[in-house]
């Protein structure tokens, strides 16, 4: 990949020089309710995580364990709008100086308008977006959008993937790609999938620049693992769980022990 540096590539950057890997946080906007789910996240922030992905709670979330699924339904079932994610990130952004990629399934985005969507997100702060449920070759309209206002592109690769499709992944991320350790839906695992290790493996062959594992992740002994072959780790459900049982205090100490912390 011959991109110019991104906010999420620079900060990539910065944790390679220091030696050590990357902790991606997880949570959906709107989760209590807004004002919480903002504060959640600026604790994320204050507690190691390096970015945020920020969720845009969906009705079918196709990817999704049932933690996640339930805060997405909390937060529509609460009036979330698409609009809302930008506000959040603003509202974030005000308060810690973190990139903040937003985790999107792709039906949103073209309702909201690809082009106005690319416009919005750059206008509030956001670094780019997590696409879950699309791939390169049918994202020529957010390549075209992401490439005019400078936003990163961060695909999904799994352990079924072709070679082929690999490298085009690779070709078309910006800011890291998101490798899948386990096949299926998202939720904390006991022991992290061998699969990972080899999909970094062939990442790395296919000319990836950086690369974060995602799916599974739930421990600090799982978040020391993934550093060792990847260039971050992403958690999200233990992140959820944090939350709905024991509130921003919760995830700032859940985050905090993840990333190795004392607690902010």
């Amino acid at each position: 990949m011959t991109h110019e540096t991104s906010t999420v590539g620079s900060v990539i950057a910065a944790r390679r020089a220091e030696g050590r890997g990357l902790l991606v946080g997880y949570l959906p906007v709107g989760f209590p309710d807004f004002d919480t789910s903002v504060d959640a996240m600026v604790a994320l922030a204050e507690n190691g995580c390096d970015i945020i992905e920020m969720g845009l709670p969906y009705s079918d979330p196709v990817m999704d364990g049932p933690a996640i699924q339930r805060a997405a339904q909390t937060a529509l079932d609460a009036g979330f709008r698409t609009s809302d994610v930008f506000r959040a990130i603003q509202a974030v952004r005000a308060r810690v100086d973190v990139p903040i990629l937003v985790m999107t399934y792709w039906n949103p985005v073209m309702q909201y308008g690809v082009d106005r969507f690319a416009d919005d997100l750059a206008a509030a702060g956001g670094a780019g977006l997590i696409t879950p449920d699309i791939t390169p070759d049918s994202a020529a309209d957010w390549v075209a959008a992401s490439d005019r206002v400078g936003l990163d592109r961060v695909f999904l690769a799994a352990p079924s993937s072709t070679d082929e499709r690999l490298a085009m992944t690779v070709e078309a991320s910006r800011g890291f790609v998101y490798a899948t350790s386990t096949m299926g839906i998202t939720g904390a695992r006991s022991e992290l999938d061998e699969a990972a290790r080899r999909l970094v493996a062939r990442l790395r062959g296919a000319g990836v620049d950086s690369v974060c594992v995602g799916i599974g992740i739930s421990t600090r002994a799982q978040v020391t693992e993934v550093h060792s072959f990847a260039d971050g780790a992403i958690v999200g459900a233990a992140l959820v769980t944090a939350l709905a049982d024991g509130g921003v205090g919760g995830v700032a100490a859940k985050a905090a022990e993840l990333s190795g912390r004392a607690p902010h």
